[in-house]
């Protein structure tokens, strides 16, 4: 792989704009618009990619549509974490066969990080035809330039180039909401946790300029925005590649003195990048939000040793510790890998005690799932199925329980809430966030209260969120 980071120029991202202001010139003899249907897998920064390529989108005249059959583009945006979610995408991506031979003009895309594991992409050569473009991470900035190739001559593009990465300032976004908005401020990670893929798919760590992080987060609060996510495979890292003195936590701190009210929340954090600093900056910063996803995997430090997690299980509970001292109300959640190859039930038992010490909000639990290229995929794993199975269950049972009980304890507070979004339950017609990203289910309200904080009165709570009574509209 090369290992220099490399950033495209304006003039290649104008020459972009320019096959899009070509296809546009196609599309507008068109009747009417062309439709094009994008249809993410898997994380944020997947999420932040697709808006890209929307936005690249609008530029070439298309609008939008969730109907495969209505689309003339499809693009199949993928995750490669999980072998489930893998094979979810390869039985989508065969369904469409049926749709291009009833429109056998239609392009069809497979991107994200799934399309630049080299054995996927070969799988699509050989046996998905109807796949007219198969691209990488790495090349997104390219993606005009691509659809151009297509309209314009025919055959099968695959670019999945194995590189460090670059980054691509001045593209095109077309948002998905009109609240909450994710902006990327690096990409790629080093850590090569021994049962991960996404180092291999998505390259070197590379920070955004902050001048150009800063810029965007203040355009987003001039249109509205009240919620923003900073997003990285390990924004811990930040900064660590820049040619000046910025850290995560002196970005925090500069994002924090943008004018405006809205929160800024941030993941995903490893444990061994969390610092003291980081900690304090969040305490001082009135609009970090109380929350802190911070996965510890498992908690047996055997097991973490061969996952190539680099930290103990003591060093994360002091971290936490520390972080609870500055910050009481701080909301926890986390990721834990049960089944690990060669994990014993006896070191599963110390990832329950990590859940018992530390009381986390919520977890995202996972069963091991072997990834291609990594390290674990070629690990002896002893341990039946079944037996993964029981302690998953355990692991669930215990999370339940103390979600229940950490959501109850909110009965009866008044909560400052961010009304995000309308719902299709006439009992509870909005639904809004606590500053700790809890879900809050409202009675009362209507879509024009979408996008204001309100104070909400909390009365009734389950292990999945919570429900409130609207008090009043803050004044702005």
């Amino acid at each position: 792989m090369e290992r220099t980071t490399t950033t495209i120029s304006q003039e290649e991202i104008s020459r972009q704009l320019g096959f899009c202001r070509e296809i546009a010139a196609l599309n507008a003899v068109r009747p009417q618009a062309p439709l094009a249907f994008v249809d993410t897998y898997g994380c944020q920064q997947n999420e932040a990619d697709s808006e890209r390529i929307r936005g690249y989108l609008r530029q070439m005249g298309y609008d939008f549509t969730q109907d495969e059959e209505q689309a003339q583009i499809i693009v199949l945006n993928t995750c490669a974490i999980r072998e489930h979610a893998e094979q979810r995408v390869l039985g989508n991506l065969g369904a469409l066969v049926h749709v291009k031979r009833r429109h056998p003009d239609q392009i069809i895309c497979l991107c994200g990080c799934m399309a630049q594991e080299p054995h996927v992409a070969e799988k699509v050569r050989q046996s998905f035809r109807h796949v007219d473009l198969v691209f990488g991470p790495h090349v997104l900035w390219k993606f005009p330039e691509f659809i151009h190739t297509l309209l314009t001559g025919r055959g099968r593009i695959f670019q999945i180039p194995d590189e460090a990465g670059s980054i691509a300032e001045g593209i095109p976004v077309v948002r998905q909401d009109t609240v909450k908005a994710w902006v990327s401020i690096m990409y790629g990670c080093n850590n090569f946790c021994s049962y991960c893929i996404v180092p291999y798919v998505r390259g070197r760590e590379r920070s955004r300029k902050p001048e150009d992080i800063l810029r965007e987060v203040r355009e987003l609060v001039e249109q509205g925005y009240k919620d923003i996510t900073l997003l990285g495979q390990n924004v811990n890292s930040y900064g660590k590649d820049l040619d000046q003195a910025m850290d995560f936590a002196d970005l925090l701190q500069a994002i924090n003195a943008i004018p405006g009210d809205f929160l800024i929340r941030f993941m995903t954090s490893h444990p061994k990048d969390a610092t003291q600093k980081l900690f304090e900056t969040m305490a001082r910063c009135e609009k970090v939000a109380p929350v802190l996803h911070l996965p510890f995997q498992a908690g047996n430090d055997r097991i973490l040793k061969i996952m190539n997690r680099r930290h103990t299980r003591e060093q994360y509970l002091e971290k936490i510790r520390s972080l609870k001292a500055l910050i009481p109300d701080i909301v926890l959640t986390s990721d834990v890998i049960v089944g690990f190859p060669g994990e014993t039930t006896e070191e599963f038992e110390d990832t329950l005690k990590v859940l018992e010490e530390v009381r986390f909000d919520a977890l995202f639990t996972f069963i091991y799932s072997p990834r291609v290229g990594t390290p674990a995929a070629e690990m002896d794993d002893p341990m039946s199925r079944e037996e993964k199975l029981a302690n998953f269950n355990r692991l669930v049972a215990l999370q339940d329980q103390i979600s229940e009980e950490k959501h109850a304890a909110y009965i009866g507070k008044t909560v400052r809430c961010l009304v995000d979004g309308v719902s299709d339950d006439p009992r509870y017609p909005v639904t809004a966030r606590t500053p700790g990203n809890r879900l809050v289910r409202l009675t009362g309200g209507t879509a024009q209260d979408v996008g204001q904080f309100m104070d909400v009165q909390i009365t009734g709570a389950n292990k999945w969120s919570l429900f409130g009574d609207l008090l009043f509209l803050e004044e702005k």
